[in-house]
């Protein structure tokens, strides 16, 4: 049920009708995020994220806002380290005006300097906000410190030296050079017609020009250092991650690593889950997670526990990393997660939202859109030796990187 057309100046329109829901969701995805910025501009795709909500020359920012509210509707948008995405849901006859304000705010946005000035100010508090929150702050910092010279090892959000130091001139000149047609996707799911999209956005988005290829580095393999840091903060509990590269987005053994993901720390009969929290209990958050991106992939174990428990924590993760590369996984495990995975797609389909994100990062990632078949077929090859070789290629202690974010002395 998936159409794709490809406009003559290169925007890309993936659409799926679902005809037994009364919704309909619809993305602009652009393939710009962290990635693609330089130290100077840090944070600027997550400002220009917001700024694109400020008004146009027809709408005011509460108008923008109030009129997807009026029809029921909702309306937002996320920067991540590879692309930036504006989004709404709505009833299904209303998908004409859920395009035309995501069109015209895209589009036409103002980016006025009195709401820069404004909106600069709510990205500071935000940025005080994830600093006063060490259970997000530590991924922050674990990837930093694995990839200190890739752009892929920085933070999305920018610091307050460069968000205070981005003007509307640089906004501009951004927008200009990135949101290029060959990295803008228009993805839509629900109870609508592939020729009702396309008739949509085909006249607002044929305007556009220029190429990627004039602007965006070649992809570059993140080199990966392998280091143990403590931060110092004022807070209760100790926050920890454990973690070694993994396996990028284009890499056919991320399949496999989804796999041991899950048997490690992918839910409450996870083996890190049984262990440390079950079994000793150490701590109220533990589970493993992957990322993945076009030009490498990390693995991480988070946990988070007290000031005295935090090293037989750590030690606990890399007890349990040794028995995975000695004695691999077991059967019962594999078809458990296999299962898992498997009702994790299923059920991801069930959501118009979680379809049109789908498609959107297929697209901009693979240039197609990627069938749930297909993606269960992978799986389902995976076998007990493949997940044994992948725990000995990745969960090497040479290769680890352990981060803690807690109430350490200065001195640690």
């Amino acid at each position: 049920m998936v159409r794709r057309q490809v406009l003559p100046n290169g925007v890309r329109i993936v659409t799926e009708k679902i005809d037994y829901v009364q919704s309909a969701s619809i993305g602009i995805w652009v393939g710009v995020g962290a990635r693609d910025e330089t130290d100077e501009i840090r944070g600027i795709s997550h400002v220009i994220e917001h700024m694109l909500f400020k008004g146009t020359p027809t709408r005011t920012a509460s108008q923008i806002s109030d009129e997807v509210d009026r029809v029921g509707g909702y309306l937002n948008a996320f920067t991540d380290k590879e692309n930036t995405c504006y989004y709404a849901k709505v009833l299904q006859e209303h998908l004409p005006v859920a395009v035309d304000v995501l069109s015209d705010i895209f589009l036409n946005s103002l980016l006025d300097t009195e709401e820069l000035i404004k909106e600069k100010n709510v990205i500071l508090e935000e940025i005080k906000r994830h600093e006063d929150a060490p259970d997000d702050l530590i991924h922050d910092l674990f990837f930093e410190l694995i990839w200190p010279d890739h752009n892929l090892g920085k933070p999305v959000i920018g610091t307050n030296e460069t968000v205070e130091s981005l003007d509307r001139q640089k906004l501009v000149d951004y927008i200009a050079k990135r949101y290029t047609p060959d990295t803008i996707v228009i993805s839509a799911a629900g109870n609508l017609e592939h020729e009702q999209v396309v008739d949509l956005v085909s006249e607002r988005f044929s305007k556009l020009s220029g190429s990627r290829a004039d602007w965006r580095i070649a992809d570059s393999i993140p080199r990966t250092v392998s280091a143990s840091k403590k931060f110092s903060k004022p807070i209760e509990q100790v926050h920890v991650v454990v973690g070694v590269p993994g396996y990028s987005q284009l890499n056919p053994d991320k399949y496999k690593l989804a796999l041991m993901d899950n048997i490690l720390g992918g839910g409450m009969s996870s083996r890190l889950f049984q262990e440390v929290r079950e079994k000793r209990g150490l701590a109220y958050s533990v589970g493993s997670y992957t990322a993945n991106y076009r030009e490498g992939g990390l693995f991480g174990v988070y946990a988070g526990t007290g000031v005295e428990t935090a090293d037989q924590v750590v030690e606990i993760i890399q007890q349990e990393f040794k028995k995975f590369t000695s004695e691999g996984a077991t059967a019962d495990e594999l078809d458990r997660v296999k299962n898992q995975i498997k009702g994790g797609l299923v059920m991801g389909q069930e959501s118009m939202s979680g379809r049109m994100m789908k498609m959107g990062k297929n697209e901009l990632t693979y240039d197609r859109v990627i069938p749930i078949e297909e993606v269960s077929a992978k799986i389902q090859e995976v076998t007990l030796d493949d997940i044994h070789e992948t725990a000995k290629a990745l969960l090497i202690p040479e290769k680890e990187t352990v981060v803690q974010v807690g109430p350490f002395d200065e001195g640690e």
